[in-house]
């Protein structure tokens, strides 16, 4: 009778779950381990977002439940972020749902629109989220993979060869992780067309369009993308907010009605404290993108030196939040970021965790102190 769920079978613990279990062991043991692996902001939130957080708590309804869709403040400060930030418009009443960070909207979503044996596109590489929340919702999944030859960008016109007859959903996240690709002039409007053709559902996953980026894009600004396009985005990596929870996902009424009725009975609304902070946050101006970008442009240069000096390449105009770096020849990947764990104490991700296509590279973060990254380079020389 204790037996698991059959769809238990496909997916396994989050590789980050697992290797942070030896990360802390070795901590533990006395061993100084830099942590260059996950992408957890290591800066404050924003001192705004934490006032207003708190000066929320004395509100009168702050400690009651709160509504599935958020208080009407929270969805019009993100209304108006996606208008300043994007050019797009998005009513806040209907096309814009808070979520309790971008994760959940993964599986919310496919919760809303993916049958047994429905099939799904994601990328190779790609976040591992989406093909793990398919499989739990058994649904079949199907990647598409991306090469630093095609620039780490679907190839379109050979996918439309394929009987994408039962695909009903396809995953696309840019800018990219783990390649930090950024999105080129005219691909959006290229995947909206294409997703017209084939009659399905695509949904770009956007949290990194405002780390190292000096061009934030969304897939919702292309005419007529409503129709046939999600965007997941999140405060996480934009305003170092991700332990707050705070995510958002837009599209049209219809859309975000269906994925309404998956949400409202899995949580009980988010803290009405965390709202009003994420409102003063969604609030703040190029002062804080600046401020923020200054201190990840100082990390990645050294990081590029770390890089260079473990012997790997790397190409210079990735954005995002971290640096997604080739190695040599004939290296196992896996096998080299355990050696560098193991006798360096410095630990990275293997490239091979977002898919076949990530061997033969390794993923930094840039959420990690200058000081250790100097440390890094040293302890490599």
């Amino acid at each position: 009778m204790s037996k698991p769920a059959n769809r238990l079978q496909e997916t396994k613990e989050y590789y980050f779950s697992k290797k942070l279990k030896e990360v802390r062991g070795l901590i533990a043991a006395g061993h100084p381990v830099i942590n260059m692996g996950i992408g957890s902001p290591d800066m404050p939130a924003p001192p705004a977002a934490v006032a207003a957080m708190l000066k929320g708590l004395h509100d009168s309804v702050a400690h009651q439940y709160q509504s599935y869709t958020g208080i009407p403040a929270l969805r019009e400060a993100m209304a108006t972020f996606y208008k300043d930030n994007y050019g797009v418009t998005a009513q806040a009443d209907t096309e814009i749902l808070p979520l309790m960070g971008s994760k959940e909207g993964i599986m919310h979503i496919s919760m809303a629109f993916l049958n047994p044996g429905d099939k799904v596109l994601f990328p190779n590489p790609g976040y591992p989220s989406y093909a793990a929340v398919t499989r739990l919702v058994e649904a079949e999944a199907l990647t598409y993979d991306l090469t630093a030859e095609n620039g780490w960008l679907p190839d379109l016109k050979e996918l439309a060869k394929q009987d994408l007859s039962q695909v009903k959903l396809m995953w696309v996240n840019y800018p990219h992780m783990p390649t930090g690709t950024k999105v080129p002039d005219g691909f959006f409007e290229e995947l909206i067309a294409f997703a017209k053709a084939q009659d399905i559902l695509v949904i770009n996953d956007n949290p990194y369009s405002f780390i190292l980026n000096d061009n934030p894009q969304s897939l919702l600004a292309v005419p007529g993308a409503m129709d046939v396009a999600l965007e997941l985005n999140s405060l996480s990596k934009t305003y170092n907010m991700a332990g707050w929870r705070v995510g958002m996902v837009l599209g049209s009424a219809t859309h975000i009605g269906h994925i309404l009725r998956v949400k409202s009975n899995m949580d009980s609304g988010m803290f009405y404290g965390i709202q009003k902070g994420a409102i003063a946050a969604l609030g703040l101006g190029k002062d804080w993108f600046d401020h923020i970008n200054g201190i990840y442009a100082q990390r990645r240069a050294l990081v590029f030196k770390l890089v260079e000096t473990l012997g790997c390449s790397y190409d210079s105009n990735q954005v995002g939040l971290f640096v997604w770096a080739k190695l040599p020849s004939g290296i196992d990947a896996e096998a080299f970021i355990d050696k560098l764990l193991l006798e360096k104490y410095i630990f990275i991700t293997p490239g091979t965790i977002f898919g076949t296509m990530g061997a033969g590279y390794i993923r930094f973060s840039l959420c990690v102190k200058e000081e250790q990254i100097k440390e890094a380079i040293e302890r490599v020389k």
